[in-house]
């Protein structure tokens, strides 16, 4: 009779907390709270195959960092541990990629890995590594290694080639870095930016790498977002050469770089602040 009595106890204390645990989840949704902290916690979920799968954005992080689906383009959108990614099959490049970055995310203790990699999720034919041996092109990162070294399997993410595109060597390590740089400079300032950025395509026939015919992109766009205080956003605009700032870099707002590129950023914001934030473009305001 004991044990039968203790055995009640248990299923009425597994119940009691199942039902508590549903409860604050149905809170947290009902009341438009995260489902994660802003700084970036890392959540689990779980892929199709029921494995677990790690990302450290909130779907409610996902949802402002995404563009709006684009139309008359291919696209496969992919989220990856820090970073969603618009995959585009006909030129085997990023149409865009999109993430947070956190004060907490700027800086970590893993160094580079540079272990570039095949995307298995995406159809064939799909961008190799040989595609880009000899190419003269350089393997340009969109969502920077810089930006996760908190997190191995961030940093792996990041070198997926759907985050990647052929890019000028001296844009790569120059003034795309120094960019990159800014970015964490202001996500440590406000405690998050929101960042979304990818290829640039001019009218015509492109230039291709590899047997995969990689398309390498005239330009490249970044658009950057931050919430703290007054919301605010501005974009850039970067030729894909060698990286002269007077030549080769063009402030913008968002408005100019969606008429640019096609695509429509922060679709999940309130009408009244997308409106605004994306007609100016104030770098001093940064």
């Amino acid at each position: 009779m004991r044990k039968n009595k203790r055995n009640i106890s248990t299923i009425w204390v597994v119940a009691v907390l199942l039902v508590i645990a549903f409860a604050m989840r149905s809170f947290s949704r009902q009341s438009g709270l995260p489902k994660g902290s802003e700084e970036g916690i890392v959540l689990q979920k779980q892929n199709e195959e029921g494995e677990a799968s790690w990302t450290a954005m909130p779907d409610s992080v996902v949802q402002l960092c995404m563009a709006a689906p684009l139309k008359k383009t291919p696209e496969i959108v992919l989220q990856r541990t820090s970073y969603v990614a618009s995959y585009n099959q006909q030129t085997r490049c990023p149409n865009w990629v999109a993430w947070q970055l956190t004060a907490g995310h700027t800086d970590g203790a893993l160094k580079r890995m540079s272990n570039f990699h095949e995307e298995e999720d995406v159809p064939e034919p799909r961008a190799t590594l040989q595609d880009y041996r000899g190419s003269g092109w350089s393997r340009g990162h969109m969502c920077p290694a810089g930006d996760n070294k908190w997190n191995r399997d961030a940093m792996f993410d990041s070198f997926s080639l759907v985050n990647v595109c052929p890019q000028n060597s001296k844009l790569n390590s120059g003034l795309w870095n120094s960019i990159e740089t800014d970015c964490r400079k202001w996500a440590r300032k406000y405690g998050a930016v929101y960042i979304v950025c990818g290829p640039v395509w001019m009218k015509g026939k492109h230039a291709t790498i590899g047997e995969n015919a990689v398309a390498v992109p005239e330009a490249f766009f970044k658009v950057v977002l931050c919430l703290q205080g007054s919301p605010k956003a501005f974009g850039f605009i970067v030729r894909n050469t060698e990286g002269n700032k007077k030549r080769d870099l063009y402030y913008n707002s968002v408005d100019q770089v969606e008429r640019i590129t096609g695509i429509d950023f922060f679709p999940a914001l309130p009408d009244d602040i997308e409106n605004k934030v994306e007609a100016e473009a104030n770098i001093n305001d940064w």
